[in-house]
């Protein structure tokens, strides 16, 4: 991932309901979730929801499908991969005690086999 890109992630991420709607499309896995659901459980318009899903598919951190007559997203999980490989590279080969608290945490994350197709490269 390239500095262009990486900003572009992260000024996607700063604000709230973004950050949420990547959290949940996070926890819903490969399969995704409609568009309809999300709205539903993050509370917003389809209107708002509509705005924010753009920011984020344009960013590449979400992608979409069409599921009859739903529109399908799910969390892009290469680029979420390469946006957390991209804030380790430069900050961990000066302070490796980042790299070792990271890999300390356990249960943050689930194991690759549970994600299906959707590994990390």
């Amino acid at each position: 991932m390239d500095e262009r890109q990486a900003l572009a992630s992260f000024s996607a991420l700063s604000q709230e309901t973004r950050l949420g709607i990547v959290r949940t499309l996070v926890v819903a896995g490969p399969e995704g979730l409609a568009a309809g659901s999300i709205a539903e459980r993050m509370g917003v318009s389809p209107s708002n929801l509509s705005f924010h899903l753009k920011e984020l598919d344009h960013s590449g951190l979400i992608s979409q499908r069409r599921e009859s007559r739903s529109i399908v997203y799910t969390a892009s999980y290469n680029a979420l991969a390469e946006l957390v490989k991209f804030l380790m590279e430069d900050c961990c080969s000066g302070h490796p005690v980042i790299r070792a608290s990271v890999e300390r945490s356990d249960g943050c994350c689930a194991p690759q086999e549970a994600l299906g197709d959707a590994t990390f490269a």
